[in-house]
């Protein structure tokens, strides 16, 4: 992996609170992801299931972590289970775990070769009454490709039909969502390699540059620092092409006097950044732009101050729509009678914003956490509302990273990333 070592106290500690919610005497089993198969011999790049990350720091292919508080002898509370590595794999494929690494990367003494899984499974079900199947329940889901966990657990019931079942994924929802300080420092690694990415593009944007262009900057100053590259997949979206939420085709050129939206963020450790600017081509904003830019950024400060403990999303939202009414009634594009005459479930400054304002973030860019809850310090929040006009041909999004504190504000991970509209012309201009 290109990121540093992560300290496998972070592994312990998560493994302890998940362990901490279980039932008595239950089993879980986590597996890794499978490589998935493009055509021919080609395969898409390996990445890690989050949730065996996030529990064991194990990095690699072909993984399964077992977990069972109650198991009659010490050794068999943790267990890991990885491919059998040789001399002949690491010559063709590198080096992968071995049993001692393995145990320092995730603080777990008990490590097997996993054609020894399914023995070792046998016994344990013996002592166990329940099993913790890890389903993914995550509220943006769809999957349509069968899984390796999925494999799993459809073996496993018919493997094993009198045992009861429970879920890892509320346990993790909850687990996840609140970050320990480790992650928060590795998030805000994520952070500070995206600004490296937009800073660099502050001078290389002019007139008649190409999105993909743009693209492969990001792209080269993320990897040369450790990133894998994108957190997802990049949105570089000039003109009118701001306008299409999930534009990704980046294929256009940047024209003078065009806004260039930027949706773009480095990974770091499998923790995700998740920023979005928008800056114009020429390296100065119109009149009108900058009214609207600013309009946005308004929108962003008033909604970051409400992300404290005990807040709702739902109700959050509500709020940040009364905020987003008021800005683009300042800007002419609503009037009163189309908020007097607004459909309660879809209010009249959807037009304009149709998209939610904050979800959270770490392992995954829409990471875990229970929307119907209240906020907690501790969990991780984008920040991002937009205005999109068509008619003049320009989107504008603002996006940051923050942390919920106990008191006050939340911290803001990207408070260097600069966002003023003055601030952006004058080092476009430099």
């Amino acid at each position: 992996m290109k990121y540093h070592q992560i300290n496998s106290a972070l592994f312990v500690k998560n493994r302890r609170k998940f362990m901490a919610e279980m039932k008595p005497n239950s089993v879980a089993v986590f597996n890794s992801n499978d490589i998935y198969p493009i055509s021919a011999d080609s395969t898409l790049p390996f990445a890690q299931h989050r949730d065996i990350f996030y529990l064991s720091g194990v990095d690699q292919e072909e993984s399964v972590l077992l977990l069972f508080p109650d198991a009659p002898y010490e050794h068999q509370r943790e267990m890991l289970f990885l491919r059998e590595t040789n001399d002949h794999i690491a010559v063709w494929e590198g080096e992968k775990l071995t049993k001692e690494r393995a145990f320092q990367v995730s603080g777990i003494r008990t490590v097997y070769w996993l054609q020894d899984f399914h023995k070792v499974l046998n016994e344990m079900m013996t002592y166990a009454d329940t099993m913790y199947i890890n389903t993914n329940e995550h509220y943006r889901a769809s999957v349509e490709t069968e899984t390796r966990e999925a494999r799993f657990v459809k073996w496993w019931k018919e493997r094993y039909p009198a045992h009861n079942v429970a879920k890892s994924n509320p346990i993790l929802q909850r687990l996840r969502s609140v970050k320990e300080s480790e992650e928060i420092d590795l998030i805000q690694h994520a952070c500070d390699i995206t600004e490296k990415g937009f800073r660099r593009l502050l001078g290389f944007v002019k007139p008649n540059v190409t999105e993909y262009e743009v693209e492969a900057e990001l792209a080269h100053e993320f990897i040369r620092n450790r990133s894998k590259g994108f957190a997802y997949t990049p949105i570089i979206a000039s003109g009118n092409n701001a306008n299409v939420l999930h534009y990704i085709e980046n294929n256009q050129q940047c024209k003078e006097g065009d806004l260039l939206l930027l949706d773009v963020a480095a990974e770091y450790a499998n923790y995700s950044s998740d920023m979005t600017r928008t800056i114009p081509v020429s390296g100065r904003f119109t009149e009108r732009q900058k009214a609207v830019y600013n309009a946005v950024l308004r929108v962003k400060n008033e909604a970051t101050k409400m992300l404290t403990p005990g807040t709702l999303w739902k109700q959050y939202h509500i709020e940040v729509g009364k905020i987003m009414t008021s800005e683009l009634l300042g800007l002419g594009l609503l009037d009163k009678a189309d908020v007097q005459n607004e459909n309660p479930e879809w209010p009249a400054y959807k037009k304009y914003f149709m998209h939610g304002t904050s979800h959270h973030m770490g392992l995954d860019t829409h990471d875990y956490g229970l929307l119907h809850e209240p906020m907690k310090p501790n969990m991780v929040f984008t920040v991002e509302p937009g205005i999109y006009i068509p008619a003049e041909k320009f989107g504008i999004r603002l996006e940051d990273n923050v942390v919920v504190q106990e008191k006050g504000a939340p911290f803001n991970l990207m408070r260097n990333i600069p966002v003023e509209a003055e601030e952006i012309e004058s080092l476009m201009n430099e």
